[in-house]
């Protein structure tokens, strides 16, 4: 009863917390922790032991919260216990439900299921089956790392003795699935239209003279100028051959005013994500700028996430949507036809 209740509690103390934008925590990942183990039985003295763990589960991206299932294995390490020099450690497997809620890169979240336990060293072995408890935090250090830490509860009983045991452990995460690459976008060349061959003439007593005429019109151009990482406005070395082509075009066309438009994903909110991408449109303008285009030819404008070009519900779609494009308008010769 004591322990249901305390899964209840974390429960509502999770969903009253403020909501923030869902994450990057969803999908499948694979993890490794290590840690200090606290047990004791009935009649021994507390005494802190190493723990080491595996575990492994699926999150999935619920809008404000995040839901997942995780297996574990933890080895816990013997240690001799009072009175008696009683040298024990444990094993214990087991099944969670986790309910966390995404804030950018952190994760608070808080973790309830089935544990069973099996002791090693004690003359009457305790092998029982008990809730799990647990709390954490994890933080997204890279797109498919994270660190996180944790505390877990769980116990087991048997002929009247019963082991406890509390683990503080650091883990290391992979999450699978890998970045979408970035969509190159090759600088548009010149469209010269050619005459059309004309239609066989009305006859006529005499023919009517024709002749072609070049005129110019405008055509409206956007290219892709660089994608960029999660919260941040910092260019990417692989980045750089886009951008690169943008200045050769900028060299070609050099009447041609430029607009350095910079976007993000939804995650955060609208007057942060406004900011941000303002920011990643002057990153591009400056590097623009170092390659030998002139200042006063770039304007910069950020969209925010009001412009998606991909599904932001996705982890590939919310990458594509972090962006800057370069738009412009250039002259192109079209030829017509004119009768005299």
């Amino acid at each position: 009863m004591k322990q249901t209740g305390i899964s209840i509690a974390l429960t509502a103390a999770l969903f009253s917390m403020t909501a923030a934008q869902a994450g990057e925590f969803d999908g499948s990942w694979l993890g490794g922790k290590i840690g200090s183990n606290r047990s004791n039985v009935t009649t021994l003295d507390t005494k802190s032991a190493t723990t080491y763990g595996l575990e492994g589960g699926h999150n999935w991206n619920m809008g404000n919260v995040l839901l997942g299932v995780d297996g574990f294995y933890d080895w816990n390490d013997k240690k001799t216990h009072n009175p008696g020099s009683v040298n024990y450690g444990s094993d214990a497997y087991g099944l969670d439900v986790k309910l966390g809620l995404p804030a950018g890169k952190w994760l608070p979240y808080a973790k309830l299921g089935y544990v069973h336990t099996d002791s090693r060293g004690l003359a009457a072995a305790i092998r029982d089956e008990d809730t799990h408890l647990g709390l954490g935090v994890e933080y997204k250090f890279a797109p498919q790392w994270s660190v996180a830490g944790e505390y877990t509860d769980y116990s087991a009983s048997n002929a009247g003795q019963k082991l406890n045991n509390r683990n503080l452990a650091i883990g290391l995460n992979y999450y699978f699935g890998k970045p979408a690459p970035a969509v190159v976008a090759a600088a548009p060349a010149v469209v010269k239209e050619e005459p059309k061959a004309a239609p066989a003439p009305a006859p006529a007593p005499a023919p009517t003279p024709e002749t072609w005429k070049t005129l110019l019109e405008n055509k409206p151009v956007c290219i892709e100028g660089a994608n960029f990482e999660f919260d941040s406005a910092k260019l990417r070395s692989q980045e750089i051959k886009k951008l690169d082509e943008v200045a050769a075009f900028a060299e070609k066309y050099k009447d041609a005013q430029l607009e350095s438009s910079g976007h993000t994903c939804n995650i955060g909110t609208e007057a942060y994500n406004l900011k941000l991408s303002k920011r990643r449109a002057e990153t591009v303008k400056a590097y623009l700028v170092k390659k030998g285009v002139a200042a006063q030819r770039i304007d910069t404008v950020g969209y925010g996430e009001a412009k998606p070009v991909a599904d932001n519900k996705t982890r590939e779609g919310r990458e594509l949507n972090r962006r800057v494009e370069i738009c412009t308008v250039i002259k192109v010769e079209k030829k017509v036809r004119v009768t005299e």
